[in-house]
């Protein structure tokens, strides 16, 4: 009788490597759905013709999607300068002073709970095998995961900003006659419980927070813009 216990193969599914394109998506489906019919609702409120709250969604979803694609880029361009300027002064410290950054190095495992003989050894082993790497990783916390990516953040935030400002410009096109709201808010909350519920799941948390969070600001934004819709409506 074999008495060796059987290894369990151990699969565990992470969900960090997403972080990056998955903030960009739900930031830009979200801004989107709210932003796109807390307008139209404002415009509706305010008592302006079926046309008008239409064309004011289509403006909203080119608009915003250029506005997000830009936004993102310069913002994600910015943090991608200021990691490779640290990556080039880290880079020079290697060359110039390798002693000083292996003690650097092992200080750092040292705090981490390491010896300072075998905190020693893991920074002599990492930093022969890849130093710039080493010391971007547990120096900087810089890695693959978390590296920005200018292009991707642009085309996530831009595609996922119209896919969620497309509902809300549906439907009011499909809207009868003075329907404009009701079917602007209906379609807007159906949208944010479906983007709190993906974005929960892909991000490997529970849905029910990421639903409400989702909910109430959205709602919130709303009703603050159709309130300042009808008062504007109602003094012209």
């Amino acid at each position: 009788m074999d008495t060796q216990a059987t290894p369990i193969a151990h699969h565990a599914v992470h969900y960090v490597n997403r972080v990056g394109w998955l903030r960009a998506a739900v930031l830009g489906a979200n801004d989107g759905i709210v932003s796109t019919a807390s307008l139209m609702t404002g415009i509706a409120a305010s008592g302006a013709s079926s046309q008008s709250i239409l064309l004011s969604g289509v403006a909203a979803l080119v608009a915003g999607a250029m506005s997000m694609a830009a936004g993102e880029y310069v913002s994600v361009s910015a943090q991608s300068d200021t990691e490779r300027a640290d990556l080039a002064k880290e880079e020079k410290a290697l060359r110039t002073q390798p002693h000083a950054e292996w003690v650097e190095l092992r200080d750092i495992y040292v705090e981490r709970g390491l010896t300072l003989d075998l905190a020693g050894q893991v920074a002599e082993q990492l930093m022969a095998a890849d130093a710039l790497g080493a010391h971007a990783r547990d120096e900087l916390g810089i890695s693959d995961l978390a590296t920005a990516r200018p292009v991707q953040a642009a085309l996530a935030s831009a595609a996922s900003f119209a896919a969620g400002a497309a509902p809300p410009v549906v439907a009011a096109a499909l809207a009868p006659a003075g329907g404009a709201i009701p079917a602007i808010v209906g379609m807007c909350l159906l949208c944010l419980i479906l983007l709190g519920y993906a974005g929960a799941k892909l991000g490997g948390a529970k849905p029910f927070r990421s639903i409400v969070r989702t909910l109430f600001w959205g709602v919130l934004a709303m009703a603050i813009t159709a309130s300042a819709g009808h008062l504007f409506g109602a003094a012209i």
